[in-house]
């Protein structure tokens, strides 16, 4: 379909298009296989200014909105999820400074986040604190001039090759999530460490480990915001990054239905290809139908985003469930049209199959946004009495 993209959009789907065909393709299942960073890849993002779409042009980026990030992220997507969460995550990480950062906090940090020289990241869940985002223990304490850190982060994607890290943690625990705040930490801070680099399922080019904070010592002006605003922060930024995810699942689906499509086409059976036979043309019209669906929605709730509404939980939280939800069942049936041949890792996309459950599961579970939409219905319900 025609999604009446600017001139300046197109150029920037065709150039990480681009650039996925030619250097994430190549080495994906390498990536995969050796549960490698891939930092070539970043770096030559980097070069190209993708990093720059969602850094504002006065801090050295594109200024660019939602959906353009939409967009490079589902090219990336279409060839290695692994890699697009390497690159999306520095947005999800990076939104916190570019809502709630001061003049000079992002002056300090986001040109060198828009260059692709300093990778971000987002840390707010651990062990006890998942889809329950109030449930965090990590404390900091105000000493001086100085904020002092203490607790464990877990499951943060870029963490150890990341060197900003937006950090949620209590500052008065008497308040429970009232009393949470955000915090910039730059590696290299005494006191701040890694703990073990996850071994996942999928999305094994991105890292995933521990952050460890130790009586972690951080200047005072690294607050975002101020105290208290942790929890607000945290919402407001996912909120922002959830039609993100769903390009993602619009884009790791793309890949896996052209995969299937091509098998079809080439695989014969009763001296025919596989694609002549009805039962197959319809799972690939299934799948089809549910990609454009779920691009539509997804496009569609970034454009919502873009135009500055301040209430857009809802439409986030359906653009993730929806798109997500398709894509793990496009990839499943996608490896289903190729039989055997898509269970074994000479084809792509028992990868995409793996890679594409963790968009159910991350920046908040698909269970998590249908409360959220039930939430925001009985509030509209509310409202029209």
């Amino acid at each position: 379909m025609d999604y009446f993209l600017t001139e300046e959009q197109q150029e920037i789907r065709n150039l990480v298009r681009q650039i996925a065909e030619e250097r994430v393709l190549p080495v994906r299942a390498e990536l995969d296989e050796k549960d490698e960073f891939p930092w070539e890849i970043m770096k030559v993002l980097g070069e190209s200014d993708i990093f720059g779409l969602f850094v504002p042009e006065e801090y050295g980026g594109l200024g660019k909105g939602c959906l353009e990030l939409c967009l490079a992220t589902e090219e990336l997507s279409r060839i290695c999820l692994g890699v697009s969460t390497s690159y999306a995550a520095n947005a999800l990480g990076s939104t916190p400074i570019r809502l709630f950062g001061s003049d000079e906090q992002k002056k300090k940090f986001l040109p060198a986040v828009a260059k692709g020289k300093r990778l971000v990241a987002f840390a707010l869940t651990e062990a006890g604190a998942g889809s329950d985002a109030g449930g965090i223990r990590t404390t900091a304490r105000l000493e001086g001039n100085e904020y002092i850190l203490n607790g464990t982060k877990q499951w943060i994607t870029n963490g150890g090759e990341a060197e900003i890290y937006t950090v949620i943690a209590l500052t008065d625990k008497s308040k429970g999530p009232r009393g949470a705040s955000a915090f910039i930490v730059e590696k290299g801070t005494p006191g701040f460490e890694f703990g073990k680099k996850e071994r996942k399922l999928g999305i094994r080019a991105s890292a995933t480990r521990e952050l460890v904070f130790d009586q972690c010592r951080i200047p005072k002006e690294n607050i975002l915001s101020k105290e208290g605003m942790g929890f607000i922060i945290t919402m407001k930024t996912l909120d922002q990054a959830r039609a993100g995810v769903g390009s993602q699942g619009v884009g790791v689906a793309q890949g896996a239905f052209e995969e299937a499509t091509k098998f079809a086409r080439q695989r014969h059976q009763f001296e025919h290809p596989i694609i002549s036979f009805q039962a197959v043309q319809h799972m690939l019209a299934d799948m089809a139908i549910q990609i454009e669906a779920a691009r539509a929605l997804v496009y569609s709730v970034a454009r919502y985003v873009d135009s500055g509404a301040k209430d857009i939980s809802k439409e986030t939280a359906m653009a993730k469930t929806f798109a997500t939800d398709m894509a793990m069942k496009v990839t499943v049936d996608a490896l289903q049209v190729m039989g055997g041949s898509g269970y074994m890792r000479e084809y792509p996309v028992e990868k995409m199959m793996r890679d594409a459950k963790i968009l159910q599961i991350y920046e908040g579970t698909n269970q998590i946004q249908r409360n959220v939409i039930g939430q925001s219905l009985i509030k509209e319900a509310a409202r029209k009495k």
